[in-house]
């Protein structure tokens, strides 16, 4: 009788553990981590990777979600290479209001793009 009491409590408990929703992300990861591995491995080209990024950004924003820590920083270093100076400082200016631990390290970023 005890067996299947405690077989009973087991089976309730992993079926009920099995319907439980996984929790929400607090950033939208979607196609940023993926984006900074092609970076990495050079496989897209730098104009690619800002269209796929801005309409990760897009998507983050049509869903009401905050994009994670360094997609601004990234975002804008791409800018950077295609020669977009004022997009850069706005992605640089948007990583900084978001994030202020970041601000020394995009102020250092800003006065190198200035020479």
């Amino acid at each position: 009788m005890k067996s299947a009491l405690l077989l009973t409590t087991v089976l309730a408990t992993a079926l009920l553990g099995g319907c439980a929703q996984q929790p929400k992300s607090l950033y939208y990861w979607e196609g940023y981590q993926q984006q900074v591995y092609q970076r990495f491995e050079n496989t897209t080209g730098t104009e690619e990777q800002i269209a796929a990024l801005e309409a990760s950004a897009q998507k983050a924003r049509a869903a009401d979600r905050t994009l994670p820590p360094g997609f601004h920083a990234h975002l804008g270093m791409l800018y950077a290479e295609i020669g977009k100076p004022d997009q850069v400082r706005q992605q640089f200016e948007t990583e900084k209001a978001l994030f202020p631990e970041s601000a020394q390290y995009m102020d250092f970023l800003m006065r190198n793009m200035a020479k």
